[in-house]
C-alpha cells in the first residue's frame, strides 16, 4: 500500500496517501439528486421524528447519492477538532464537512448519540404502512483511512475494556484521546487487487482485512414527536449495523410518516458481526441509493407480514430481530424468519421453522448499541422451486 509517513508517525503506522479526501460537491456524483452533509441541517446523535423538516424531496424511484459523514476525529473525547486530530496519523486533508460539524454548535454531550444523521428526504407519495425500498447502488470512499474506538462503558466487555483508563498502551499511536478511549488508525488501500486495511499491531507488524463497506444506520421516521436517539435501532430501521446491507443489497423499511423522511448515517468501510469493541471500522462514505415506494397492499408479497427491517441480497432474504435482551433478539429473529418464508413463500410454519434449523443461519448483528440485533440469512437458491 502506498503511503507517506512524517517522522513524527511511529514506523509502524502505516499514514494515508495525503490529498485522497472525496470533498463534499466534488468527484463523481451518480445519483439523479445530491445531499451533502451540512452542519446546518444534520443531527447529532438524534433521529429525524415526524416533526422533521425535510433537507430534500427524491420522487418515488429516483436515485440520491448522499455524502455520509463518520463521527471518528470529530467527538469530544479526540479533541473535536478533526484537522489536529487526523494530523498525527500523517493525514493532510480532512474532509470540510467534518471540519464544519466538529466546529458548529451542535451539542455532543453524554445523554447525545456519536452519529451524525444526514436527512431526512421526503419521498412523496410514501404513507404510513407502505415500505421504503432503498436500493443501495454505490459507496464510495471518501478518506483512505478509518478508524476503530472502544470506549470505557461500551462494548461487548464494557467494564473489562480499555484496559487501562489511561490508554498507555496505545498513547504512541493516538496522543489525543482522553476518558480512557482507545482509538486504532486504519490505512486502507489496495494489495493483491484487493481494497484491504491495515491495523498496526505493534513495530512492523499489523493485521490486514477485506473492506465490505455499508451504511450502518438508514432509516424512516417513526410516528412520534418524542426526541428519538441514534444510538438504539428500532421497527423502522436506525443504526441497525447488518453488515450485508452492502452495494447489491436492497433494505425495505416500514414507513410510519407521510413521506417515509428516510435518513442515513454511520458509514463503515467493514465491521465484524457483533461489533464487540463498540465500533466497527468507520468512515465516511459516498453512498448512491435508490429510493422507491412499495405500497401496504403490495408489502406482504415482498417482506410478509414483518413490519421490521428486511434486507436483500443476489442471494439471501435477511430479516432482522432487535431487543435489549440479546435472547430475546434471537427469538425475535426466529419468529420474523419463520414468518417471512411463511408469508412471502406460503411455507407451513412448521416446515419454515425445520428448514431454518437445518440451513438457516443466524449471526449477531450488534451487541452494543443497547438494543441488541440478530439477523437471518436464507438462502434463495433454497427455495429456487417456490419463487
Amino acid at each position: 500500500m502506498t503511503a507517506v509517513v512524517p517522522a513524527h508517525v511511529p514506523a509502524h503506522v502505516a499514514a494515508a496517501p495525503v490529498g485522497a479526501a472525496l470533498q463534499p460537491g466534488e468527484g463523481r456524483v451518480d445519483g439523479q439528486h445530491y445531499l451533502p452533509t451540512r452542519a446546518e441541517e444534520v443531527r447529532w446523535g438524534w433521529l429525524p421524528n415526524q416533526d422533521a423538516e425535510a433537507v430534500l424531496e427524491v420522487p418515488d424511484g429516483e436515485t440520491v447519492t448522499v455524502d455520509a459523514l463518520s463521527h471518528e476525529g470529530l467527538m469530544g473525547d479526540q479533541g473535536r477538532d478533526p484537522r489536529a486530530y487526523f494530523a498525527q496519523f500523517g493525514v493532510a486533508e480532512v474532509l470540510r464537512d467534518a471540519v464544519d460539524v466538529a466546529a458548529s454548535g451542535l451539542a455532543n454531550g453524554p445523554l447525545d448519540g456519536p452519529h451524525v444523521v444526514t436527512g431526512p428526504v421526503r419521498v412523496p407519495g410514501a404513507r404510513p404502512g407502505d415500505l421504503l425500498k432503498v436500493d443501495v447502488l454505490g459507496l464510495e470512499r471518501r478518506v483512505p483511512y478509518g478508524m476503530i474506538s472502544n470506549r470505557h462503558g461500551f462494548g461487548a466487555l464494557a467494564g473489562e475494556f480499555p484496559e487501562d483508563h489511561d490508554s498507555a498502551p496505545t498513547r504512541d499511536l493516538d496522543r489525543m484521546v482522553t476518558d480512557g478511549t482507545v482509538s486504532h488508525f486504519c490505512a486502507v488501500g489496495r494489495d493483491g487487487g484487493r481494497d484491504v486495511a491495515r491495523l498496526a499491531a505493534g513495530p512492523g507488524r499489523w493485521a490486514q482485512f477485506d473492506l465490505a463497506p455499508f451504511l450502518g444506520l438508514m432509516g424512516t421516521a417513526l410516528a412520534t414527536s418524542d426526541p428519538v436517539p441514534s444510538v438504539p435501532p428500532n421497527e423502522q430501521g436506525g443504526n441497525i449495523d447488518v453488515k450485508h446491507a452492502g452495494v447489491g443489497s436492497t433494505l425495505y423499511l416500514p414507513v410510519g410518516v407521510e413521506g417515509a423522511l428516510f435518513f442515513v448515517g454511520d458509514p463503515h468501510f467493514a465491521q465484524g458481526n457483533g461489533e464487540v469493541a463498540l465500533t466497527a471500522l468507520e468512515a465516511s462514505l459516498r453512498a448512491t441509493l435508490r429510493l422507491t415506494v412499495v405500497p401496504a397492499a403490495q408489502r406482504g408479497a415482498v417482506v410478509g407480514p414483518l413490519t421490521t427491517p428486511v434486507v436483500e441480497t443476489a442471494t439471501h432474504w435477511i430479516p432482522t430481530g432487535m431487543d435489549p435482551d440479546l435472547d430475546e433478539a434471537m427469538r425475535k429473529a426466529v419468529r420474523n424468519a419463520v414468518a417471512f418464508l411463511h408469508g412471502r413463500l406460503g411455507v407451513p410454519r412448521a416446515v419454515a421453522l425445520a428448514y431454518l434449523s437445518a440451513a438457516g443461519d443466524f449471526e449477531v448483528s450488534q451487541v452494543v448499541d443497547a438494543v441488541k440485533g440478530v439477523h437471518c440469512t436464507i438462502a434463495k437458491r433454497d427455495w429456487s422451486a417456490w419463487t
